[in-house]
């Protein structure tokens, strides 16, 4: 849970520091890689199921009709007692870009000219490129909070949510520096004036906490490829039981009433399943990506997500004392995520830093004008103290 302070976490409060987890992941020993934001690494786990999901694909006869919804309806359980909310409030969909298209879908009639859309500098394209067309559409204004020149975020969000204001659509970790971004203050925000917030999660779910309860979200979206562990092409949408019955982006007939009748598909039914499974995208790869998602989820689950935001909270704090010691700025401690920070050069520094690393085996990014450190679990403590070597020296 979000420490009541708007601290985005306290090692203190986790149970345990988890040691290197290298064993579990496809990882060769001379490679340091600390770009998880970018693409996770593979466990072991999900791809034996990978691999079998696509070998049941060569035997379509022993296939059943149940098989099509039991591995979704194993992920939205999973997804419920991993990061909370209710089974019921989860949907299987393959991108963010999907689940924000889906939100602005159902969030559409509401909105006309004079209302505002709230949208963050520098934000990733998928939370903002479907509140362009809405706007257009609908003749609301789209308002974007530039860049806080204190790195407050939650502040300056929290300064131009005012009554004209029909959306917030926000994350809780900026994407490019790891800047935090307090989602309780601004869904309380957002609730005092009767606005909905949208919430693409895919750069903190599994990596930090997340109070659904506190947030309130009313859609929540995340990416499955990166802090999940998921395989591309899997993303997980929870949707707010107030928006439950909204219009869907697609008419599946797998999210309809009778679909586990096959017999019985020509009697179309008008009906949608129960929840969020309405917003489930048509083909849900259950034999083929799910299983791969349902080996990341159940191994994040016995980590746990306070434990695994406290190890990487361990492993950064070393990687920014370096950093601060060279001369890079970063987020103020106080407004940096536990499990990744961005870095601004110094300005004396010329040299292509990312290319130098990856010559060295050693892997960050820069995203905008910062350098992103996002280790996971398989770093350990040889990985760091290389990473730390290098950066003297090429810094």
């Amino acid at each position: 849970m979000i420490a009541p302070s708007g601290h985005p976490f306290n090692v203190k409060h986790a149970m345990a520091i988890i040691p290197s987890q290298r064993h579990l992941f496809d990882l060769p020993e001379e490679i340091g890689y600390f770009n998880c934001a970018f693409n996770a690494p593979q466990l072991h786990a999900s791809l034996e199921r990978l691999l079998a999901g696509a070998r049941s694909k060569s035997r379509p006869w022993e296939r059943q009709p149940l098989d099509f919804f039991s591995d979704a309806e194993a992920i939205r359980s999973l997804a419920a007692r991993v990061f909370g909310g209710d089974a019921d409030g989860y949907a299987v969909v393959p991108a963010a870009s999907y689940g924000i298209s889906t939100a602005a879908r159902a969030v559409e009639p509401r909105l006309g000219p004079g209302d505002r859309i709230l949208v963050i500098g520098e934000e990733f394209p998928s939370n903002v490129l479907a509140w362009q067309r809405t706007a257009d559409e609908t003749g609301a204004a789209l308002i974007t909070v530039p860049v806080p020149a204190d790195g407050h975020w939650t502040r300056a969000i929290l300064e131009r949510i005012e009554p004209a204001v029909k959306v917030v659509a926000a994350t809780p970790c900026h994407w490019t520096n790891g800047a935090f971004i307090d989602l309780g203050a601004i869904g309380a925000a957002c609730r005092t004036v009767g606005a909905m917030l949208v919430v693409d999660a895919t750069q903190a779910l599994g990596a930090m906490p997340l109070s659904l309860a506190e947030i309130q979200p009313d859609f929540l979206v995340a990416s499955g490829y990166k802090w999940l562990l998921c395989p591309y092409g899997f993303s997980l949408l929870y949707v707010g039981e107030a928006w439950r019955q909204a219009r869907p982006l697609e008419e599946s007939w797998l999210a309809r009433q009778n679909a586990q009748d096959f017999a019985a598909l020509i009697h179309y039914s008008r009906l949608y399943m129960t929840g969020a499974r309405r917003f489930d995208v048509g083909e849900k790869c259950t034999a083929t990506i799910l299983p791969g998602a349902i080996a990341a989820l159940e191994q994040i689950g016995a980590w746990g997500v306070d434990n695994i935001a406290a190890t990487l909270a361990t492993i950064n704090a070393r990687l920014a004392t370096c950093l601060e010691r060279l001369g890079f700025v970063l987020p103020a401690e106080g407004q940096r995520c536990p499990h990744m920070f961005g870095a601004q050069r110094p300005s004396a520094h010329t040299g292509r830093l990312v290319a130098d690393l990856r010559e060295r085996n050693l892997f960050i990014s820069q995203r905008g004008n910062a350098l992103r450190f996002s280790p996971h679990l398989h770093v350990n403590d040889r990985d760091v103290d290389r990473l730390i070597a290098a950066l003297d020296e090429l810094a």
